[in-house]
C-alpha cells in the first residue's frame, strides 16, 4: 500500500503539468476499468455497471511555481500556482522541469541576513522577492544549456521518508496525493466485489488554481453523487487549541460538513457516519472556516450533485514536508470501500428528495 503512495507522492505534479501523477492514475487503474480523458486532461476510469454514477475523486495537483523570468546573471524569478506562505521557502530544494522532461536542481534564495535592515528582518518575504539559483553563470547558460524556459513548471524536492513512529510518514505534496492514494487503493480494492452503482475514479488537474478541472471532470461524468478525497489540513500542533481540534493524526478520515465554498449534502454526512459506525471506523467532523476543495465545482455541476469530501489530516500541507499518519489513511480506504457498496439507486436517490 505504501508502494503506491510512496509514488504518488514522489512524483511531480504542478498544476497543468500532472503527467507523471496521471501516468500512475494509468498504471495502476488500468485493469479496474476504462480510462478515458476530459479536454483539460482530467482522467476517469470508469467501472462498468448500471445503478447511478459514482464518482469517486482526488486532484492530481499539488502547489508548485513556474519560471516568470531569468535574471542576466541566471537566477530564476517565479510566481506561485496555488497558495504558499513564504516563510515556509527560503533554502529549500525545488526540481525545475524543462520542455524536454528533464529536471534541473535547484535552491529557492533571496538576499542573505546580513545584508537586511532590521525592518525587513522581520517581515515575511512576497514571492516576487525570491529566487531561484540554478547554479547559471548567466541567462544564456540557463535557457541553451540547462534548457530552461518562461513558464516551466518547479516542484518541490522531498523524499518519502517514514518517521521514528513507523505509522507517521513525511512527505510534499500529501495534499493531494494521499486523496490520490485512496482513490486507487479503493478501486483495487473493489475491482472483484459486485457494486449497485457505475464507479469511476476521477484525477482532477488545477485544482490549487480554482479547482478547474473538476469543472469539466463533472460536466463530462455528469455524476449522481460525488465522493471528493483530500488530504485535509491537520490541527493539532502548537498553537491549535487541542480542545476543538477536527483534524488530529490519528483519529481517522475527517467528513468536511462546510467551508466557504460548498455545503455538503447532510442525507449524505449522516449515511457516511452511519457506515463508519458499522464498520467501526473512526472519524472526525470539520466545520471549516476557510479553505475549499473540489466540491466547489462538483456540487454545482449540471443541476447539482451531493457531494462529500472526506480526507486524511496532513500537518503543514502547502511545504515541502507534511505529515500524515497511515492509519488514517487505511481507515479512508476502508471507509470508502465499504460506502460505495451502499450507494444503490434508492439510496442515492434519498439524498435529494427534498418533499
Amino acid at each position: 500500500m505504501s508502494h503506491i503512495l510512496q509514488q504518488l507522492a514522489e512524483a511531480p505534479g504542478a498544476p497543468g503539468s500532472e503527467s507523471a501523477v496521471r501516468a500512475l492514475f494509468h498504471q495502476h487503474l488500468a485493469p479496474c476499468g476504462e480510462i478515458t480523458h476530459d479536454r483539460s486532461g482530467s482522467a476517469l476510469c470508469t467501472r462498468s455497471g448500471s445503478g447511478p454514477r459514482v464518482m469517486l475523486t482526488a486532484h492530481f495537483d499539488e502547489v508548485a511555481f513556474a519560471v516568470q523570468s531569468i535574471t542576466k546573471s541566471g537566477f530564476l524569478k517565479i510566481v506561485a500556482l496555488g497558495g504558499w506562505w513564504t516563510h515556509n521557502l527560503l533554502a529549500q530544494r525545488v526540481n525545475v522541469w524543462t520542455r524536454s522532461g528533464k529536471s534541473i536542481l535547484g535552491v529557492i534564495a533571496s538576499t542573505p541576513p546580513h545584508f537586511l535592515s532590521d525592518s525587513q528582518r522581520d517581515r515575511v518575504l512576497p514571492i516576487d522577492q525570491l529566487f531561484i539559483d540554478i547554479g547559471a553563470k548567466d541567462r544564456a547558460e540557463a535557457m541553451e544549456t540547462f534548457g530552461i524556459a518562461l513558464g516551466d513548471p518547479i516542484t518541490p524536492v522531498s523524499s518519502y521518508t517514514p518517521l521514528t513512529n513507523p505509522d507517521l510518514v513525511l512527505c510534499k505534496a500529501f495534499d493531494n496525493r494521499v486523496g490520490c492514494g485512496v482513490m486507487i487503493e479503493s478501486m483495487l480494492r473493489l475491482r472483484e466485489i459486485p457494486l449497485p452503482c457505475t464507479l469511476t475514479a476521477v484525477g482532477t488537474v488545477q485544482e490549487e488554481l480554482g479547482c478547474r478541472g473538476a469543472i469539466t471532470a463533472a460536466a463530462l461524468l455528469q455524476p449522481d453523487v460525488a465522493l471528493i478525497l483530500e488530504g485535509t489540513p491537520a490541527d493539532d500542533t502548537p498553537g491549535m487549541d487541542a480542545s476543538e481540534s477536527q483534524g488530529a493524526l490519528g483519529s481517522g478520515p475527517q467528513l468536511r460538513l462546510l467551508d466557504p465554498t460548498a455545503l455538503m449534502n447532510r442525507p449524505l454526512v449522516d449515511l457516511v457516519e452511519k457506515v463508519a459506525q458499522e464498520n467501526g471506523l473512526p472519524y472526525q467532523i470539520a466545520v471549516r472556516r476557510s479553505g475549499g476543495t473540489d466540491a466547489k465545482s462538483i456540487h454545482l455541476a449540471g443541476i447539482g450533485v451531493p457531494c462529500i469530501v472526506i480526507g486524511v489530516p496532513a500537518r503543514y500541507i502547502h511545504s515541502h514536508n507534511s505529515i500524515i499518519d497511515l492509519r488514517d489513511y487505511t481507515h479512508t480506504i476502508s471507509l470508502i470501500t465499504a460506502l460505495v457498496e451502499k450507494l444503490d439507486a434508492r439510496t442515492v436517490q434519498s439524498l435529494t428528495q427534498f418533499s
